[in-house]
């Protein structure tokens, strides 16, 4: 059983997720460079813009069409900026489970963009899609994804041992790879009650229950 997720849109006060546009190969490529998302990502390493035109004009698209998932390229609504991506891939269409990735560029971290972008697509998946499972796997060190995980409601399902491979800085500056281990976290629909009130109320960010 395969399926189809719609090309659309998703709104929220702060944020546009969209497809990936080819005015978006040059920061897409800039975001994919940065230290943080070469050490948890398995993305090539120099990315080059070769890879990023790849990326928006080929391999995002096809996830959509082949009914693996969905790629977002996530905006700022007032600057257009590119914030990030968010990537549903994975998708079991009998199950209705996927699987999420995201990643933030430097300039846009701190601001709650992250969950931001990750509720509203959990909401679309959920309410407009009517998929019963999300799941994340982050790296064990990397907190920073751990965070938005547990900010929009996540829960922490156990770890999978020496089932990623991270890169760490060797003494000479030069990336190698790392055998790390994985934490697994899933979002259920009814996991999400409450959470945009609770984001909104503790953090300063707004509600996200809007798409198109």
């Amino acid at each position: 059983m395969t399926g189809t997720f719609p090309n659309v849109s998703i709104s929220t006060e702060r944020l546009v997720l969209r497809p990936f546009e080819d005015s978006d190969v040059d920061a897409l490529a800039e975001m994919m460079n940065d230290e943080s998302v070469v050490a948890w990502t398995s993305v090539p390493h120099p990315y080059t813009r070769a890879d990023a035109r790849t990326w928006v004009t080929e391999a995002a698209p096809a996830e959509r069409t082949a009914g693996r998932g969905i790629v977002f390229a996530v905006t700022e609504f007032l600057t257009q900026r590119l914030v990030g991506t968010v990537h549903l891939r994975n998708a079991d269409w009998r199950v209705r489970s996927a699987e999420m990735g995201y990643v933030v560029a430097p300039w846009a971290r701190g601001e709650g963009y992250a969950s931001e972008a990750v509720l509203a697509t959990a909401q679309w998946l959920f309410h407009d899609q009517k998929f019963e499972r999300l799941e994340l796997r982050t790296a064990a060190d990397n907190t920073a994804s751990q965070q938005v995980a547990q900010k929009i409601g996540c829960i922490s399902e156990g770890v999978l041992r020496g089932a990623w491979i991270a890169r760490a800085k060797d003494d000479g500056g030069a990336w190698t790879d790392v055998r790390t281990d994985l934490i697994v976290w899933s979002l259920l629909p009814e996991d999400l009650e409450g959470v945009a009130d609770r984001l909104t109320d503790g953090d300063g960010y707004p509600s996200y229950d809007d798409w198109n």
